[in-house]
C-alpha cells in the first residue's frame, strides 16, 4: 500500500466518517477536509476540524505508519508547525510537535472497507499493460470519454510549458519561438536535438535578410548543421559551402558542434538533408509563418501552406554526392500532421491562452478533431482493450493517459481508476 492511497481515501470520503475519535478518545467533526497539496508542505491545506470543544483551522498530514513523521523529519520543517490532525493507517507511536503537544491523531485502518483495498491491491499488484486491464471494458463510455477530454488538456498545457518558456526567453517574439519549436520537430524524434540546435544557433531575423533568395536560405541552414564541412565531389553542395563561407562571415555565424545526425534505419524522405531543404523553402515561402497560423482555419489549409518544392538538386539526390532515382520531396501528408500535433496545435493553444481568446483554444482541438488517429504501438494496444479512436484528438488523450497515469500507477488520480474503485 502507498501513501496516495490514503489521500485519495481522504479525498473522495471513501471510510467510515460516523463517530471518529482521536487515538486518544476525542470527537472528531470534519467541517472542511482541505485542498490536496501537490507541492511540498502537509498533505491537505486549509482545512478545518472540529477536536473536541475546539474548531481548528489548518493542515492535514497523512503517513501509513505515524512513525513516518519522524522518519520524513517534519519535526525540523516549520511548514508542519500548522498541522491540526494527523491520519494513519496505524498510529505505531505518538507524534508530538516542537513544544512537547501530542498532535491529535486519527487512525483509520478499520474504517476502510476491505473490498476497496482488494480492488486496489491488485491494481498494483498485477503487470498488464495498464493496471485495469480486467475492470477497463465495465467502465462506461461516458466515464471514459469525459476523462480523455481531460487528459487532451492536461498533454496540451504540459507541452506549452517548454513553450512559454522559451517564449519568454525571447521576449515575447512568438515568431521566433514559433520556428525554433518548428525546426525541432522538423527533425522527428531521432533529429529534434541537432535541429533545434541549428534553430538556435542561427536567428530567424538573419534568415529573414535572405528570405527572397532559396539558396542562400539553404546554405545558412545547411553550414550551421555542419553537413557542409567535408569535401564533395557535386558541383551543388560545393557551392552551397562557398556561399555559407560568405554569409558565415557577413553574420559572425558558428556552426554547431560535435553533432551526430541519425541516418541510419531512417526512411529517406526523413533524411535530415531532405528535412533541411525542406524547411529552407517552407522559410522561403513564409519567414513570418506563426502569423499565418494565426489566420487559418482547417488542417487542409496548413498541408497548402506546408507544400514546398525543392530545388532541381534534390530531386535526384537524398544525400550529398548520391544520385538517386527522380522523386518529388514535398513534405507528406503524414509529416505535416505530425508537425500539426506537435507545434500547431500547442502554439494556438498557448497563444489563447495567452490571449485570454478561446477562439484560438478551440481551433486547436478542432484541428485535432480533423486528424486521422495516429498509428502507434500504444495505440495499437489500446484499440485491443475496446478503444476505437475516430481522431489524433482521441490519440493523444490515450498516449497522456497511457505514459503519465497507466505507466506510472496513478490510478487514484485516475477518472477511470475512480470509477473501477468505486
Amino acid at each position: 500500500m502507498k501513501e496516495n492511497f490514503l489521500h485519495y481515501l481522504w479525498r473522495m470520503k471513501r471510510f467510515d466518517i460516523s463517530d471518529l475519535r482521536t487515538t486518544q478518545g476525542e470527537t472528531i467533526t470534519i467541517q472542511k477536509f482541505g485542498t490536496h497539496n501537490h507541492n511540498a508542505g502537509p498533505d491537505f491545506l486549509n482545512a478545518k476540524i472540529q477536536i473536541g470543544d475546539t474548531l481548528w483551522a489548518g493542515n492535514v498530514e497523512m503517513h501509513l505508519d505515524a512513525s513516518e513523521w519522524m522518519a520524513h523529519k517534519h519535526q525540523d520543517d516549520a511548514a508542519y508547525n500548522n498541522v491540526i490532525l494527523h491520519v494513519v493507517m496505524d498510529e505505531d507511536r505518538p507524534i508530538l510537535r516542537a513544544s512537547g503537544e501530542r498532535i491529535p491523531c486519527l487512525e483509520i485502518k478499520k474504517r476502510v472497507p476491505l473490498k476497496l483495498v482488494n480492488i486496489y491491491q491488485k491494481l498494483l499488484q498485477n503487470e498488464h499493460w495498464i493496471p485495469c486491464q480486467h475492470h477497463f471494458f465495465n467502465v462506461k463510455e461516458l466515464t471514459k470519454n469525459l476523462w480523455l477530454d481531460r487528459l487532451l488538456v492536461e498533454r496540451l498545457e504540459q507541452k506549452t510549458e517548454i513553450i512559454e518558456q522559451t517564449l519568454d526567453e525571447n521576449n515575447g517574439n512568438w515568431e521566433e519561438t514559433f520556428y525554433q519549436f518548428l525546426a525541432k520537430n522538423f527533425g522527428v524524434k531521432v533529429n529534434a536535438e541537432p535541429f533545434a540546435a541549428v534553430a538556435n544557433s542561427l536567428p530567424l531575423l538573419t534568415l529573414a535578410k535572405h528570405k527572397n533568395n532559396a539558396f542562400q536560405l539553404e546554405a545558412l541552414l545547411f553550414g550551421q548543421s555542419g553537413l557542409l564541412e567535408k569535401e564533395f565531389t557535386d558541383d551543388y553542395p560545393n557551392r552551397l559551402k562557398k556561399e555559407y563561407s560568405f554569409l558565415q562571415k557577413k553574420h559572425s555565424l558558428i556552426p554547431i558542434e560535435g553533432v551526430n545526425w541519425r541516418f541510419l534505419r531512417m526512411r529517406p524522405a526523413n533524411f535530415p538533408t531532405i528535412r533541411i531543404a525542406q524547411f529552407a523553402m517552407l522559410i522561403h515561402q513564409s519567414v513570418h509563418l506563426f502569423s499565418k497560423i494565426l489566420d487559418v482555419e482547417t488542417v487542409k489549409q496548413i498541408e497548402q501552406l506546408f507544400k514546398v518544392e525543392l530545388s532541381d538538386y534534390w530531386l535526384t539526390h537524398y544525400v550529398f554526392d548520391k544520385e538517386s532515382k527522380s522523386r518529388s520531396k514535398r513534405l507528406g501528408k503524414n509529416a505535416i500532421q505530425l508537425l500539426i500535433i506537435n507545434t500547431i496545435v500547442p502554439f494556438l493553444f498557448l497563444y489563447g491562452k495567452r490571449k485570454a481568446d478561446s477562439m484560438f483554444k478551440d481551433r486547436a482541438l478542432t484541428l485535432l478533431e480533423e486528424i486521422l488517429p495516429e498509428k502507434n504501438s500504444t495505440i495499437e494496444q489500446w484499440k485491443v482493450l475496446g478503444m476505437q479512436p475516430e481522431s489524433a484528438y482521441q490519440t493523444q488523450a490515450l498516449l497522456q493517459l497511457k505514459n503519465e497515469y497507466c505507466s506510472a500507477q496513478r490510478c487514484l488520480e485516475c477518472g477511470i481508476g475512480g470509477a473501477i474503485l468505486k
